[in-house]
């Protein structure tokens, strides 16, 4: 899949840096350029970063042509990272269908359970992906503290052969940005993908923090 864009050579082989979503007109003219219209978003952004978190998906399922519009929008090597509400009435089987429409754009996805343990439920939502799919599991109940087999959403160590951090506690020092660099080194220098998310704000803030992590990393 091409689509023309050009991309900006910003990140270490292995190392996808990004925000949470893209489409905030409070980010012009700071980080999107004076007149840049919405619709043209995407397509600056994807010349900035490599990935980005599509939070969407999980709210409603948008439709086949939107996930074509989504890849020939961004630059070849670019990831989305769609997000699954996960529960026992999720369509799942249909998500799965919609966002392998991504193609070479389709990054990890990440899988929200907000329920208690269910081990059942965790096979219902890890078999219904194609095996070369990255799947990364965001639990938010204590129960599933300690479960196996799955990689999970800020983990340090598991079973894939990618991790997925998300970081939501803004406001990050340099400091702060310094040291998630020096825990980062050693995953890529592992030949693992690394795939880094900085939370939105009203201000470009996660914009800002995603340059400087990759300045650090280069």
């Amino acid at each position: 899949m091409t689509s023309g864009v050009t991309a900006i050579d910003s990140s270490v082989s292995g190392l996808y840096v990004g925000t949470s979503s893209w489409s905030y007109t409070s980010w012009r003219p700071d980080f999107y350029p004076a007149g840049t219209k919405p619709p043209d978003f995407l397509r600056y952004y994807s010349q900035r970063f490599s990935t980005v978190e599509l939070n969407s998906t999980a709210y409603r399922l948008p439709e086949k042509e939107q996930f074509a519009s989504w890849a020939e929008q961004t630059a070849d090597g670019f990831r989305f990272a769609p997000k699954l509400n996960g529960h026992s009435k999720a369509r799942v089987g249909e998500f799965a269908e919609r966002v392998a429409l991504l193609g070479d754009r389709l990054g990890p996805v990440r899988v929200l359970v907000n329920a208690k343990r269910d081990d059942q439920l965790l096979a219902h939502l890890r078999d219904a992906f194609d095996p070369s799919v990255q799947v990364a599991f965001d639990f938010r109940h204590a129960s599933w503290d300690g479960v196996e087999g799955v990689q999970c959403v800020n983990a340090s160590e598991g079973p894939a052969g990618f991790r997925y951090i998300r970081l939501r506690k803004p406001p990050y020092s340099a400091r702060d940005l310094k040291e998630l660099a020096a825990k980062i080194r050693p995953l890529v220098d592992d030949r693992l993908e690394v795939y880094c998310y900085f939370m939105h704000e009203k201000e470009p803030t996660a914009p800002r923090y995603a340059e400087k992590l990759i300045a650090l990393l280069k």
